[in-house]
């Protein structure tokens, strides 16, 4: 753990809206995400927060959608910019990692643009076989007209 922070699956300790203005403002994944949609998220996932232990306010946010046997996807991870550079966004993922490890899961997964580095020192790599993922994406099926 970083000194000054305390990591926290408590969902009463999350600030929802700063979370909320952090995703939907900074993060390129989820720019102009609705507070409503973040909710919703939130209310569905086992959540993570980062707070300082001096304060209390909340520094960093992770979010995992798992079924607690077999699968688990990290996600919506950020790191208030104020508290960047100091390992906080590792011992996050770190504590994700830990946190599920007992449970025995297959594999966690999770997309990244930009913070590969991060993921791998905690012991992410990329995928084996890529070819064998598929994904089907509503945004796009909805803006071409394409039926179910």
């Amino acid at each position: 753990m970083i000194d000054g922070y305390e990591i926290s699956t408590d969902p009463a300790r999350l600030d929802p809206a700063r979370v909320h203005h952090w995703l939907s403002t900074d993060a390129y994944w989820a720019l102009g995400r609705t507070r409503e949609k973040q909710d919703h998220a939130i209310a569905g996932s086992l959540n993570f927060g980062a707070y300082d232990t001096a304060s209390g306010v909340q520094a960093a946010y992770a979010r995992v959608v798992t079924d607690h046997a077999t699968f688990a996807w990290l996600c919506d991870v950020y790191v208030d910019r104020a508290a960047r550079g100091n390992g906080l966004g590792s011992a996050l993922v770190t504590a994700v990692r830990d946190h599920l490890a007992p449970l025995g899961l297959r594999r966690i997964l999770l997309a990244t643009e930009d913070a590969h580095g991060v993921y791998e020192k905690i012991g992410f790599e990329p995928l084996d076989d890529p070819e064998h993922w598929m994904r089907l994406l509503f945004a796009r099926r909805q803006a071409t007209g394409a039926n179910p």
